[in-house]
């Protein structure tokens, strides 16, 4: 498959295991960003079809990369959230507002490799 897809997790296992769902699922085109900040700028270089997000990350946060990002286009985006991690209400209500059920959604890591698959199919 051609689509380009941007991992941004400052976790390197975690990349590391979606990449692998990614690839065994045919996704071959895929680039990585350590944080938020790295995020952006890749975005802005490689315009990914979809980007698969942490939250919390140094630098920026998931949240302040993907306002970033939606204020330079419609981007595709998939936020990806630790399932012990506290989130703010005001992130929450900014994803729920901000992200449609057709393109864009939040998955908790716990979420199995066949949910992930599916999502980005």
């Amino acid at each position: 498959m051609d689509k380009k897809i941007l991992l941004v997790d400052d976790a390197a296992f975690m990349r590391m295991l979606i990449r692998n769902t990614l690839t065994t699922n045919g996704y071959t085109n895929i680039l990585e960003a350590a944080d938020g900040e790295i995020a952006v700028s890749t975005y802005a270089a490689e315009k990914p079809d979809l980007v698969i997000m942490d939250i919390t990350m140094p630098n920026k946060t998931g949240i302040e990369a993907l306002k970033e990002i939606k204020a330079m286009e419609d981007a595709n985006i998939l936020i990806i959230k630790g399932k012990y991690k506290v989130q703010l209400d005001e992130d929450v209500k900014y994803i729920s507002s901000n992200c449609s059920v057709d393109d864009d959604g939040i998955v908790t890591t716990d979420d199995s490799d066949e949910n992930l698959s599916y999502i980005v199919y």
